[in-house]
């Protein structure tokens, strides 16, 4: 508890120094987490080179440092403007939507304009490396013309006058530069993020970004105000570890966020976003018995036989959201090539599951899953051989 509090009073004394837009884009850009794409593996910070996996190839996420040649340094406040807001390079070439200017054209002038000006502070780094490795058609960066006019609608945040100013700053925040729905939500055939508020859960990169609604089963209806927070602030809180692509989230941003952000960005999922609708009754589950099983034998040892975990340690499996998600794509790559949980000044263990594909096949994979998400209450569909073997 203490270092979650320490944690928390250095990151709101971060935001109180923020006097210049330089340091307060600094926060604006972590709470973008803007470094996680536009750094390589190894590389410096915001100069890019990154491949970040599209459903239709990769794209290199370009260079944000202040290099004239490869990075922002020859780009205008308006040219800044227009990619974030509009999706449009100065050149005129258009951006496509792996930069989620869906999402920052709700963020305001000031706040884009602080980043651009937190970005002008760092070291020039030479790395022109950018582009996407898309097949035909959709390397035709031209036709992008065609996907903003169907599925692009920039407009600016609107305070809602019938909410709290906290409300507000958290639909700001997720709904703008947070772009949660940029994962949590499903994308349609070409890459179509969502309505706004809409936070089903989302396919990503393997893993299966959960339901931010009301479902009290697969989102986070069970959740309260000061499990999400805790959740945002540490990557755990005693329901669930961050693991996969959102222990980069924490880690990189909302680890780093002021008290009062992590507290409006619950209020806004928790008690005033639009609900999910209910998760369908689940199918008939199979036979159990080889599935509890191998969990006894594989999984009881660290989620305990009751599937109640260690807190902090071995994330929870009953009642969890996560195990009882539409789709089981979290839990069949976690167990096929493990995972590592999120390591955070105020929770720096950050434990491992291993990987177990090397010793369980497809079918038993499927049975111990399907065992899981019908064991100790929960209620979630089966998992089938064949999505093991997807996943794999």
């Amino acid at each position: 508890m203490l270092g979650l509090l320490a944690a928390l009073v250095a990151a709101a004394s971060d935001e109180t120094r923020a006097e210049t837009p330089a340091e307060r884009g600094r926060y604006l850009a972590t709470v973008g987490d803007c470094v996680a794409c536009h750094t390589a593996p190894g590389g410096t910070p915001f100069a890019g080179g990154r491949a970040i996996e599209t459903p239709f190839g990769p794209i290199i996420a370009p260079n944000l440092t202040p290099d004239r040649a490869s990075g922002l340094g020859a780009w205008s406040d308006a040219d800044f403007l227009r990619a974030l807001r509009r999706g449009l390079r100065p050149d005129g070439a258009r951006l496509y939507p792996a930069c989620p200017y869906v999402y920052f054209s709700a963020v305001r002038d000031e706040d884009l304009l602080a980043i651009r000006a937190f970005l002008a502070t760092l070291t020039p780094v030479a790395n022109p490396a950018r582009g996407a490795g898309f097949g035909f058609p959709f390397n035709l960066r031209p036709l992008m013309v065609f996907w903003d006019a169907l599925y692009f609608r920039p407009a600016p945040f609107v305070a809602d006058p019938g909410r709290s100013m906290a409300w507000n700053r958290g639909a700001y925040l997720v709904e703008g530069l947070g772009h949660c729905g940029a994962c949590h939500g499903a994308k349609g055939a070409l890459g179509a993020d969502p309505e706004p508020g809409v936070l089903g859960g989302g396919r990503v990169r393997g893993w299966f970004a959960p339901d931010l609604g009301g479902d009290p089963r697969a989102g986070l209806g069970g959740w309260s105000l000061d499990d999400i927070e805790r959740y945002l602030a540490t990557g755990s809180n005693g329901r669930a570890l961050a693991a996969g692509p959102m222990a980069e989230v924490v880690e990189n941003s909302t680890a780093r966020l002021t008290m009062a952000d992590l507290r409006a960005i619950a209020l806004y999922l928790k008690q005033d976003a639009p609900l999910s609708q209910p998760a369908a009754a689940p199918s008939p589950v199979p036979n159990g018995r080889i599935g509890a099983a191998i969990y006894a034998d594989a999984c009881a040892a660290c989620h305990r036989a009751n599937g109640e975990g260690v807190p902090g340690l071995f994330p929870r499996l009953a009642g969890s959201s996560a195990v009882q998600s539409a789709r089981p794509d979290t839990l069949i790559t976690v167990v096929l090539h493990g995972g590592r949980a999120a390591a955070t000044g105020a929770a720096p263990t950050g434990p491992a599951m291993p990987a177990l594909g090397w010793r369980l096949d497809d079918a038993s994979v499927a049975a111990v899953l399907t065992y899981i998400r019908s064991a100790w209450g929960n209620e979630a569909a089966p998992v089938s051989s064949e999505a093991v073997r997807r996943g794999r």
